[in-house]
């Protein structure tokens, strides 16, 4: 039995016993041990800690795994007898859909009738996106100028690549060719190396186009990656596209990690967008950046691509549309119910829609989910184990959270460490200073 097989019995029988299905991060384990890699090659291909993988997602998959199953799963025993498990019910029946980070996921009948585990990016397809107007008609708007260029900022699970699918999915309607890139995809050795990170943008939008690479044919170490990445494009890509070409590039943030490198690729993408002012070939190239919050590294204003072009925030939800998602997941609620869970998470997408998942599937009350929430028992108890794991990693955010859930006022914090806590969403700006950005990691991260 391949895998994938594997994961959609594991799955279905993971919610017939009322437990979540598997996570991207379990997901991805299972396929790194499946090519008997380690968790620290994993984790590095993955763009996650090694410390998160080996502490805090394979203890508790192989729990998971093991009270499922019956037996005692352990890594090195894991292929062997989930493929048995999987076999001895592999005629049972499972209803399963597809999801962009192409792990399986099983649907519940909930009180609206089917769904879909909240996990990753919204699918096009489902009813569950929530519009924050006017965010998507500027977007929209802004993606069919010539030469655009679209900044998209919030912190981890705001809902960004949500949004930017439907960007890319409004440009693929118009006739666009389009190109989606993930830097959280990029290994670590070429986020080291200017040269080789500007040839791999190169080659995978190619790839992409479906083009045949002359990299080789453009590269001149003599005049530099920048200007060779640039003819590349100008000569080349842009030459042989007829149609408008949209770049969106995810998770831009992790190039901030590697300031040597970002200081010449972020002037880069800027310097494109003011040559479609000069040069008409340029107008046809649409650039969308997708970033966790504002940029660290220091760059001149003129060499910076996050002060120009359209710059799109994402906000937490109001009452308002929680109250409107909510009726979207088949409950009945009136703006009370929708107000007790916006004291609780704030508004945070990804935590709104985890909560109305498990209470439209009638797992819990939304009384018990208050009650419960910052347990070990609560639903956001993964959640939580993966905000812990990295600020055990990093003592000094751990030391300034402490500092800020202790204070009854917003308290002032180091430009970088407020940087890296409001990316995790952990924290919201309140003038110069923060404060907690909801009740559940004030209660959660309090000593």
């Amino acid at each position: 039995m391949n895998l994938d097989s594997l994961l959609e019995v594991v799955n279905c029988n993971l919610i017939e016993g009322n437990s979540r299905p598997l996570s991207s991060p379990e997901v991805i384990i299972l396929r790194g041990v499946w090519q008997y890699q380690t968790y620290t090659q994993i984790a590095l291909e993955e763009g996650y800690s090694s410390g998160y993988f080996t502490n805090v997602v394979a203890p508790e998959l192989w729990k998971r795994l093991s009270q499922l199953t019956g037996q005692h799963i352990t890594k090195k025993n894991c292929r062997k007898l989930l493929e048995g498990y999987a076999e001895a019910q592999q005629n049972r029946p499972v209803t399963l859909v597809e999801t962009s980070d192409n792990a399986p996921r099983v649907e519940h009948q909930g009180n609206s009738g089917v769904v879909r585990y909240p996990s990753g990016s919204v699918p096009l397809d489902s009813p569950h996106y929530m519009e924050r107007s006017p965010v998507e008609t500027q977007a929209y708007d802004e993606i069919q100028k010539p030469g655009a260029l679209i900044r998209i900022k919030a912190p981890q699970e705001m809902g960004k690549t949500s949004l930017l699918l439907r960007i890319l999915d409004r440009a693929n309607a118009l006739g666009y060719r389009t190109v989606s890139l993930n830097v959280q995809q990029v290994d670590e050795s070429i986020l080291q190396d200017l040269n080789r990170f500007l040839r791999w943008l190169c080659a995978n939008v190619t790839r992409q186009l479906k083009l045949t690479s002359k990299l080789d044919d453009y590269w001149d170490e003599d005049i530099g990656g920048k200007i060779s990445c640039t003819l590349y494009f100008q000569d080349y890509l842009l030459e042989d596209v007829k149609e408008p070409f949209v770049l969106a590039l995810d998770e831009v943030n992790q190039l901030f990690e590697h300031p040597q490198v970002a200081k010449d690729v972020l002037p880069l993408l800027r310097s494109w967008y003011e040559e479609a002012k000069r040069l008409p070939i340029w107008r046809k190239l649409r650039l969308v950046v997708v970033h966790s919050t504002e940029i660290y590294v220091p760059l001149n204003l003129k060499q910076s691509p996050f002060n120009v072009g359209l710059p799109l925030q994402l906000e937490c939800f109001n009452p308002d549309q929680i109250e409107q998602l909510a009726q979207q997941y088949g409950l009945n609620w009136q703006n009370d119910e929708a107000q007790q869970l916006m004291t609780l998470v704030g508004g945070h997408p990804a935590l709104v829609n985890i909560a109305l998942y498990h209470l439209s599937c009638n797992e819990i009350t939304l009384e018990q989910l208050l009650e419960t929430a910052n347990q070990t028992t609560g639903i956001y108890h993964s959640h939580l184990q993966r905000h812990r794991a990295r600020l055990e990693e990093q003592p000094e955010l751990r030391l300034s959270l402490d500092a800020i859930t202790a204070a009854a006022e917003p308290v002032s914090l180091e430009p970088m460490i407020t940087y890296q806590l409001y990316s995790m969403g952990l924290i919201k700006q309140v003038g110069d200073k923060v404060m907690p950005s909801c009740e559940l990691y004030r209660s959660s991260f309090a000593h």
